[in-house]
């Protein structure tokens, strides 16, 4: 009987312990999971590109090649994180200049740290690389324009339900003369039950 009884012990601990296992699926990277109704890759990647359809779509882009006869050089600015959450921006940013470069319709130009990370690499090529292959200083593209932007959120919530509101803004802003030529807006909407 006591042996019995350490049977079913140790079958039960067996059976608790494998129930308790972590599962993992790979998916594909394009499909929605929503697990947390939080800010997700499937947020960020679906609003850069509805941004970056609309800012490519609209008259300043037509205005500026007839008027140089040439693609507009753009720099993605900082997009500031004003949500309830933590949101990595970078990720975000990522997705926008991809989605510039894809397009084939503007020129795409480093900001911020690459930037300073291009700059210092050519100041270690004039100090130690042969002069006949480093690069040269005052070469870099200008950019014509500035794509800045800001996330928000808004959240209500009663009991065990929440809906949580994102909104996108992004505008374009030419250098020279600090003429916003355009704006847009993707807004994502979301109920969560607990």
């Amino acid at each position: 009987m006591k042996r019995q009884i350490q049977l079913f012990g140790l079958i039960t601990f067996a059976l608790i312990l494998g129930s308790c296992s972590r599962q993992v699926t790979r998916v594909a990277t394009d499909q929605a999971i929503d697990l947390s109704g939080r800010w997700n890759d499937t947020d960020s990647r679906l609003t850069a590109q509805a941004l970056t359809e609309q800012v490519l779509n609209q008259r300043w882009l037509d205005d500026f090649e007839r008027a140089h006869g040439r693609k507009p050089v753009v720099v993605v600015g900082l997009v500031y994180n004003k949500s309830h959450e933590h949101i990595d921006t970078d990720t975000y940013i990522n997705d926008i200049e991809r989605s510039f470069i894809n397009s084939g319709k503007v020129r795409l130009v480093q900001a911020g740290a690459k930037r300073d990370e291009l700059r210092a690499e050519r100041q270690d090529q004039n100090t130690y690389a042969s002069p006949g292959t480093a690069a040269k200083w005052g070469r870099e593209l200008g950019a014509d324009f500035i794509m800045q932007g800001d996330i928000s959120s808004i959240v209500d919530s009663y009991k065990r339900e929440k809906v949580v509101y994102y909104q996108v803004n992004e505008e374009l802003t030419n250098l020279e003369t600090n003429e916003v030529v355009w704006m847009g807006e993707k807004k994502i909407k979301k109920a969560i039950r607990n």
